[in-house]
């Protein structure tokens, strides 16, 4: 596996940055978000796996060691095994004011200015990845994003650990490339989103990874092949998110309007301190697409 080259040097070079962007399907940038703000949000996470039982004693606010015996008594149909938590503790970190203003982040916003060349987007609809030691949990399979949200295929998904992310505590890998393969045949798998992609042998498989630190960010096409790396240190939560940027001019799916969670939005407003991003994205008319169930029909590829 490869590993990572940091494309920050590009971020004044709107042209260069769109050439790796569309030879490769994804970009890396070190340190790119300020670390306070991510340490604030994971603080505020933590909290939430704190109050449910599930963390050790002793720890300083930022410690995810994890009590694997007290998560594993959780019953598998209570958790929400494509996070890694019971589906209350997710309901209670979608609540946090933290995790829906940190993707609006002036610099987030600017590079997908640069990348599209447009306004942006913001999928108001935020995935927090909580990966806990439970004994359900697998790791997300290879897969594109595309047939799971649909609307504009230049969606880019965003992803970041929410603290250090070594590979071993089972970070994200991209398949360099493989957006120019176009929409793949699927077939059902264990992990999140319940989809793999499928690949050929013959075509080039080389995969990309790293060793996240904070404020490291990944950035990849809704077409870009991508799985997560098995977590090999077995008392540990690993914490990142999911966001997801279109051009404002794009069609996009009225499924990434609503929250990721079965809370709406009303219930996660609730304790904000703040109204300036509540339904931010009803400011301008959207133009949605339709849903094409036959995307997520499982179909074996013939090579």
């Amino acid at each position: 596996m490869e590993s990572f080259t940091d494309s920050t040097p590009l971020l004044n070079d709107r042209e260069a940055l769109r050439a790796r962007a569309d030879a490769d399907g994804f970009l890396f940038f070190k340190r790119l978000l300020p670390e306070g703000r991510i340490l604030s949000l994971r603080r505020d996470l933590l909290k939430v796996v704190e109050r449910h039982g599930w963390r050790r004693r002793g720890q300083d606010p930022w410690g995810g060691r994890i009590n694997c015996e007290a998560i594993n008594r959780v019953p598998a149909e209570k958790m929400r095994l494509d996070i890694g938590v019971s589906a209350k503790a997710y309901e209670d970190a979608q609540k946090l004011e933290r995790v829906h203003r940190l993707p609006h982040h002036k610099t987030l916003i600017e590079l997908y200015r640069t990348l599209f060349g447009s306004e942006v987007l913001v999928h108001p609809r935020h995935i927090i990845r909580m990966i806990t030691p439970h004994q359900g949990m697998a790791p997300t399979p290879q897969h594109q994003d595309f047939p799971l949200i649909q609307g504009a295929a230049q969606t880019w998904t965003c992803w970041f650990p929410l603290g250090n992310c070594p590979r071993e505590l089972g970070g994200l890998a991209v398949l360099r490339g493989s957006h120019k393969l176009g929409c793949l045949p699927i077939q059902t798998a264990e992990g999140a989103g319940g989809l793999t992609a499928q690949t050929c042998p013959r075509e080039e498989n080389t995969w990309v990874s790293g060793e996240y630190e904070i404020g490291d960010v990944l950035t990849f096409s809704s077409l870009t092949v991508h799985r997560a790396l098995r977590c090999q240190i077995r008392d540990r939560i690993r914490l990142s998110m999911d966001i997801r940027f279109q051009s404002a001019d794009d069609i996009v799916h009225e499924g990434s309007l609503k929250p990721h969670c079965d809370l709406d939005w009303e219930d996660i407003y609730s304790h904000w301190k703040k109204d300036d991003l509540k339904y931010y994205w009803r400011a301008s008319p959207r133009k949605l697409s339709p849903w094409d169930a036959s995307l997520k029909q499982p179909k074996r590829r013939i090579c």
